[in-house]
């Protein structure tokens, strides 16, 4: 009884050495492997990017809409006197007369006269709600078309003065 537990254990030591042996060489293995199949794989991925090159950067990355203060801040005087409007309304926009930022220059408070078709809606200014949503965008047309009426008495004046000068 004594030797077969001897051999037993001798059997046993055996097998932890071994399996200490695995337990060594398995990190190794596995970081092997990582090297190996990552290398593999960028070079499978480098072949197919030379023969596709636009396949990484054709994914155009998507715009982050601007709310009213973002969209104005690149106007003149803060978007006062220009027309703003959100992306989903058709015809509708309005002329901003007046802006109150907070400190971070991205949030705060509009008012504003309502257009409609290019004409106002109302007389007086009222509160803009809504001005934090991420949907606002400039309204060129009105502007020009606001700014032309402006100039357009200077220009029939000027225009009056040249053909009593030439007469």
């Amino acid at each position: 009884m004594g030797g077969g537990s001897l051999l037993t254990k001798r059997a046993a030591a055996a097998t932890n050495q071994t399996l200490g042996l695995f337990k060594i060489l398995s990190p190794f293995t596995i970081l092997l492997k990582t090297l190996t199949s990552s290398s593999s794989s960028s070079s499978s991925s480098s072949a197919a990017s030379a023969q596709n090159p636009k396949h990484e950067t054709s994914i155009p990355k998507r715009r982050k809409k601007k709310n009213l203060f973002e969209v104005a801040q690149f106007l003149p005087h803060w978007g006062i006197g220009y027309h703003l409007a959100k992306s989903h309304w058709a015809n509708v926009s309005y002329e901003i007369t007046k802006i109150n930022l907070y400190k971070d220059g991205r949030h705060g408070k509009a008012w504003g006269i309502a257009h409609k078709d290019g004409l106002p809606i109302a007389d007086a200014p009222k509160k803009i709600s809504g001005v934090h949503k991420r949907c606002w965008k400039y309204i060129p047309s009105l502007a020009k078309s606001i700014e032309s009426k402006k100039s357009s008495p200077k220009s029939t004046e000027t225009a009056a003065k040249t053909e009593v000068q030439a007469a």
